[in-house]
């Protein structure tokens, strides 16, 4: 690390949060430094859907130009109930418009629409179209130099290492590669292009979701000056006089302090990978149970544990710690093993999440934190807190399951590691996953009948447009429900993970971190997941992490150049 003694600002972090303070502060003309932990920039973000939750943003105006402040503060405090917290949710609605304008217009950041609907849109302010927005895909090139440095996608998401959109726009193109001519050379494109960029690059290039938001961010703060250091482990916040003036910081020639005149901000990515605190917070692990994080292993509370260190409150408060995400563990072999987010198959007509006494238990097309939320409520008292995703050969065919894709794509290496367990009965399969075999076929036959006409009687799937957005559109007459019918039958075990952490340090409305008497500890901020989420444990879209996390930052890198007399 070749950096100066001494900087108006430093950032503690290099996540979408973090980039996103550290850029505005630098626009408004503040020298400022990115500390990472980590040998590679990106953070949680690099391996993320890349979605931002921004309600009556420019994008989304265009889309539903019929969505209001009313509706969308009707919303939120259904969603965040006892946590509505009226001066942040205002200063979240007010600034996340103008913080995608500014992005837009001052850096590499561009954005798109999607079509995401909100996660509950048959509630009262909840909206099919219109808040959220993606990342542009990115030619990594852009980053020069620095390319290699960019933290890779999340390996189990990607096929050979090429990334996929996190919308349908995308993916629909490879599961109807075997039926249609477009989406054949579609598809045929997208691999040719990739293998010459694994040949010229050794990576895909042309990168999406988080890994292009991650990109852009380090790309805008790295032409604006902005140093990136990385495998530089903060140790402590150096304080004079009651103030944070800088940090101890790490590297390979030893430790050594670095100054800031107008403020240290936390932007460590919460505490996903802290075992001792979630254990604490999250029920499963307290009452035994495994969890999977796809989180960066270097998440493991630093930003918390040091903003404790000098007495901030940074309690367990939500009912759900963290946006829950059911995960499966992928064995790769010699040892590796990989964590895959089941984003999308539990949508996909024909498949079914069971727990082990073979009984469904919730809506398996909610979204992934209601379903997490469902799962570990279903399983209170037990020590495993687990589910098996269930679906006949035809399904399987179709879309595939987990970490396995669809036709034709081989089964057989996942049936020998044991990840896919196969049944040439319902009851087999039953006996192969450890499932009650009686409770399983109780619950095929109950649910069969109804789903031959496309009705699911007892947890109505496909009843809201969020539901069958990640769905099949093609399969009518509804895009989520199919029988489980056609022997032989297969199943995936799922047990809980995470996408990063819901509680954390407390702040004001600009991210002054406070001690438990409410005072703030002068100039030291938190962003990001160390920062408590205005969302109360809650998951109202997607994308409402990075939303209100780019949006805060912008907020406080503002608030810090205001404090600092720089010209706005």
């Amino acid at each position: 690390m070749n950096a100066k003694n001494t900087y108006d600002l430093i950032v503690v972090g290099s996540g979408a949060a973090g980039l996103a303070t550290a850029i505005t502060a630098r626009k408004r003309g503040l020298d400022v430094v990115v500390l990472e932990k980590e040998p590679v920039f990106g953070g949680t973000t690099a391996l993320s859907g890349g979605v931002l939750w921004i309600p009556l943003g420019p994008h989304g105006r265009k889309q539903n130009a019929a969505d209001t402040l009313d509706a969308v503060h009707t919303y939120m405090r259904r969603e965040t109930g006892a946590f509505y917290d009226e001066a942040a949710i205002q200063a979240f609605l007010e600034n996340g418009p103008k913080m995608v304008a500014f992005f837009e217009r001052e850096t590499e950041m561009q954005f798109v629409p999607t079509l995401y609907p909100d996660y509950h849109p048959d509630v009262a302010g909840g909206v099919d179209v219109g808040r959220s927005i993606l990342a542009a895909p990115y030619d990594i090139r852009g980053l020069g130099k620095d390319m290699p440095r960019l933290k890779p996608p999340l390996k189990t998401i990607t096929f050979m290492g090429m990334m996929f959109n996190s919308s349908n726009a995308d993916l629909k193109h490879f599961f109807q590669a075997t039926k249609s001519l477009t989406s054949f050379v579609y598809v045929a494109r997208r691999l040719l292009t990739h293998m010459k960029e694994l040949l010229l690059y050794r990576r895909g290039i042309n990168v999406t979701s988080g890994n292009a938001l991650a990109a852009r961010l380090a790309a805008s703060a790295l032409k604006l000056g902005i140093p990136i250091f990385t495998s530089s482990p903060v140790r402590d916040i150096v304080m004079q006089e009651g103030r944070a003036m800088g940090v101890q910081v790490s590297g390979q020639a030893g430790t050594r302090t670095l100054t800031a005149r107008h403020g240290v901000v936390l932007a460590c990515g919460g505490f996903p990978q802290d075992v001792k605190r979630i254990a604490q917070a999250y029920p499963h692990v307290q009452r035994g149970g495994e969890h999977l994080s796809p989180t960066p292993l270097g998440n493991t509370g630093d930003g918390v544990r040091l903003a404790e260190d000098l007495g901030a409150s940074a309690d367990i408060r939500f009912g759900d710690s963290a946006a829950w995400m059911p995960v499966s563990r992928v064995p790769y072999g010699k040892g590796e093993v990989g964590v895959f987010p089941h984003l999308l198959d539990r949508y996909k007509p024909g498949v079914i999440g069971v727990l082990r006494n073979g009984r469904r238990f919730t809506n398996e097309s909610n979204s992934y934190h209601d379903v997490g939320a469902a799962l570990i409520r279903a399983c209170a008292g037990e020590q495993e807190t687990a589910m098996w995703l269930v679906c006949d050969k035809t399904t399987l065919g179709k879309y595939g399951l987990g970490f396995v894709k669809p036709a034709p794509m081989p089964l057989g290496p996942h049936l020998r590691n044991g990840y896919l367990i196969k049944g040439d009965t319902l009851e087999e399969l039953a006996r192969h996953a450890g499932i009650d075999a009686a409770g399983l076929r109780a619950t095929v036959d109950a649910y069969n009948p109804g789903a031959a006409k496309g009705q699911d009687l007892q947890f109505q799937r496909g009843s809201t447009s969020f539901n069958r957005y990640l769905a099949d559109a093609a399969h009518q007459p509804n895009p989520c429900v199919a029988p489980v019918a056609q022997g032989p039958f297969y199943a995936v075990k799922v047990v809980m993970g995470d996408l990063g952490t819901f509680d954390g340090i407390k702040t004001s409305v600009v991210g002054e971190v406070l001690k438990r008497d409410g005072t703030s500890i002068a100039g030291l901020y938190a962003v990001g997941n160390d920062r408590a989420s205005i969302m109360g444990g809650n998951y109202p879209g997607a994308g409402i992490t990075h939303g209100p996390n780019m949006t805060f930052g912008f907020v406080t890198g503002n608030h810090i150049a205001d404090l600092a007399g720089a010209p706005a």
